[in-house]
């Protein structure tokens, strides 16, 4: 049965707001916005801020993404339901990309339809391109970015406990039967020790959920979860689907639009500096990684540097290590390394163009080509898998996936902790099991208290991220000023 939007009442008169909800009760903070358009569910201006706030603290990769997504949008503002974003985020798991760019696109596509999409997965981007941007001319310029760095400094160690936060707040609403724990540790285990690829695990976890499914004489296991009614009803219910129906229609359009919006960029480079240029080069080049990205930044970026550095002669290997821990320090995905590497490339082979001009143009193609996939992948998809999500088996194979994602976290938070925590690492060998282990006395004390600080005041203190990170970043420039004396 369809449910009609229940919509709060307004001094003067009741007008139409909200969202078109199949099944779900939607409320707005400023109906009178969200009035404007029917396919809203909060107000595209409050959604805006909300997804800026969001992009201002996307630190630490996809553990520390996916948890500033959780506590702002579950937690906080109740947006959206806990099930209904583990289930988005299984999906995005499956997709080439950044998932947690993708997780925000699709997000921003439930609360404010194709408009939403683009503006999360644009602001998703945004700030680390422009601070990515700068770092880089700072590099080319003047071959130091101490300064830069110190101010980041603090800021790795605290993301360290955000990401433990949040991987202990998922964990305790995703892995809510026995099996779901036990695909969880048997995915970090995988990945961390056994080297097992990406791919493999989440097929796994998937082939697990639908035979939990198939054997499972109950219906918890298919059908969404509803939120505790201990908690306010989130806007967008684990049960709500979106009115927006898979079509043939809707799939034609969104590619008339979106292929020629990847692809015209690089044509318009090749008509204007010609096929065989730098920028022809790199937008091509990304275009084709921008597909194969499954398994997160780390999965694709041993060929990225293999080929730029190799192939493509566009930087050196050390070049490639700066660039890297550049990214690392920036918000965002650390896929957005690939925008230093084209700055570098471009800088060093402008063609007719000024060395700085190319630079900038060449960072700004690869963004372009790099991202929009990302973005067009969710628009196509997720009409679909909203239907789907009635689909027993589907729904169970998801629910293998989402147990599969908190291991995956897990693995990031420890893959992260040991590159923040100790300054050199070296892969072991025994039998099976392959792993990373710190070089022991390369412990890096500054992260260590910072990130005991950071457990204090996430933990202890209850401080916001925001407060925390400003806090750690501080702390940071403290610790290197006070190095410089010593």
């Amino acid at each position: 049965m369809v449910g009609r939007p229940v919509m709060p009442a307004m001094s003067g008169g009741d007008a139409p707001g909200g969202a078109r909800w199949e099944g779900v009760r939607v409320q707005s903070s400023e109906p009178r916005d969200a009035s404007r358009n029917g396919s809203d569910v909060v107000p595209l201006r409050d959604a805006t801020r909300a997804w800026f706030l969001v992009s201002l603290q996307t630190f630490g990769g996809p553990a520390g993404q996916i948890a500033v997504m959780q506590r702002m949008l579950v937690e906080e503002r109740r947006w959206i339901g806990q099930q209904r974003f583990l289930f988005a985020l299984s999906f995005c798991t499956l997709l080439p990309g950044p998932e947690a760019q993708q997780l925000a696109t699709y997000v921003g596509w439930l609360l404010n339809g194709i408009r939403g999409a683009l503006i999360a997965g644009v602001l998703f981007v945004l700030p680390g391109m422009v601070a990515l941007l700068a770092l880089s001319a700072i590099y080319v310029g003047y071959g130091d970015t101490s300064a830069v760095e110190a101010v980041f400094l603090g800021l790795g160690p605290a993301v360290i406990a955000i990401v433990v936060q949040a991987l202990v707040r998922v964990g305790r609403r995703a892995l809510s039967q026995a099996w779901m724990v036990v695909v969880a540790v048997c995915s970090l285990l995988a990945l961390a020790f056994f080297a097992v690829p990406f791919p493999a695990v989440i097929a796994g976890a998937a082939l697990v959920g639908w035979l939990v499914g198939r054997r499972s004489t109950g219906s918890s296991q298919s059908r969404p979860k509803v939120e505790s009614t201990s908690s306010p009803e989130p806007l967008i219910s684990d049960a709500a689907l979106h009115h927006e129906r898979p079509s043939r229609r809707h799939t034609l359009l969104i590619l008339a639009v979106g292929l020629p919006l990847w692809f015209t960029p690089v044509l318009a480079a090749a008509a204007l500096f010609g096929s065989g240029s730098v920028f022809v080069e790199q937008g091509k080049f990304f275009s084709g990684a921008a597909v194969v990205t499954f398994g997160g930044a780390y999965a694709v970026l041993a060929y990225v540097a293999q080929q730029a550095v190799n192939n493509y002669h566009w930087l050196t290997g050390s070049e490639m290590v700066h660039g890297l821990a550049l990214a690392e320090t920036t918000p965002g995905p650390l896929i957005m390394v690939v925008q230093f590497v084209a700055f570098l490339g471009a800088y060093n082979d402008p063609g007719s163009l000024n060395p700085w001009v190319a630079a900038v143009l060449a960072s700004l193609l690869t963004t372009w080509v790099t991202f929009v996939p990302s973005i067009l992948f969710v628009v196509l998809g997720a009409p679909y898998l909203e239907r789907l999500r009635a689909n027993r088996s589907l729904s169970a194979a998801l629910s293998g996936i989402t147990a599969a994602v908190v291991g995956v976290i897990a693995n990031l938070a420890l893959y992260f902790a040991l590159h923040t925590l100790f300054s050199e690492t070296e892969q072991h060998t025994w039998g099976p099991i392959k792993t990373g282990l710190p070089v022991p006395g390369t412990v890096v004390w500054s992260a260590v208290v910072i990130t005991a600080l950071g457990f204090l005041m996430i933990f202890r203190l209850r401080w916001s991220v925001l407060r925390t990170l400003g806090v750690c970043a501080l702390a940071g420039v403290a610790w290197q000023i006070g190095a410089t004396f010593t």
